[in-house]
């Protein structure tokens, strides 16, 4: 039997997301249906996010200002190039793959539960039966608010993470704030933002995608529920971390 043959479990759930992605596809057409969910994802997906995002900027920034300076403890280079290895760092990859894996946290497993709960209590079936196209109207508008909130996330991280690096240095007396700002511009290339747009998008995409898929063909009651959640989660550290790999080998 093919179903028995080793890896077709996997290519069963990879032609089940293709699926999923093609109907969502297909379904982005019907604005009128999925309008009203769409503005409720962008407050979920972005705004309510915002905090969070907020802390995990400040720390990471002040953190790798620390460390950076730690490293460089020497007369060689000149202090100004904390500011520089900081701001290039987060903007090129920390603002970006960190708030990716935190937000895998908290915007996939809603997402996952969300959808989930709706497949076990049989409110998706409910949707169909009344002529509902239940993937326009759940799925599309939340990959759709991943695609457009992710980028402006991003933005916020990469600032707070710049304020948070530029605080801890003038704080501990590491360097002083306009120091910093003077390396940082020394090496700011637009190429490294537009770097980290694409990224923000992509990882926005494997995240929703990924919680709409495990969410959306859960099974098994409240512990399907569970691990659907859990395996969103998971498979979407993991496929964040393959993107930013993929992404820098080809676009660096």
């Amino acid at each position: 039997m093919i179903t028995n043959l080793p890896g077709a479990a996997g290519l069963k759930q990879f032609g089940n997301y293709a699926l999923l992605l093609y109907q969502a596809l297909r379904s982005s057409t019907e604005f009128s249906t999925y309008r009203k969910n769409l503005f409720q994802e962008f407050v979920k997906v972005g705004y309510e996010s915002i905090p969070i995002i907020f802390l995990t900027g400040i720390f990471t920034g002040a953190v790798l200002t620390l460390q950076t300076a730690y490293q460089l403890d020497t007369d060689i280079y000149p202090s100004t190039i904390i500011g520089s290895i900081v701001a290039q760092s987060i903007v090129i990859e920390l603002a970006a793959v960190i708030s990716a894996l935190v937000l895998s946290g908290k915007v996939g497993a809603r997402i996952s539960t969300e959808l989930g709960t709706m497949r076990v209590s049989e409110q998706i079936d409910a949707l169909e039966s009344m002529g509902f196209n239940s993937v326009s109207f759940l799925v599309v508008p939340r990959i759709l608010a991943g695609l457009l909130m992710f980028p402006i996330l991003y933005t916020t991280a990469a600032v707070f993470g710049i304020i948070g690096g530029v605080s801890a240095g003038a704080l501990d007396g590491i360097l002083p704030a306009a120091e910093f700002m003077e390396g940082a511009r020394a090496f700011f290339f637009e190429s490294d933002i537009i770097f980290g747009y694409i990224k923000s998008i992509v990882f926005g995409f494997v995240i929703t995608s990924i919680a709409c898929y495990k969410g959306y063909y859960a099974f098994g009651g409240a512990e399907g529920v569970g691990n659907a959640t859990t395996q969103a989660t998971v498979l979407s550290c993991i496929f964040v971390l393959l993107a930013d790999f993929a992404l820098a080998a080809i676009l660096l």
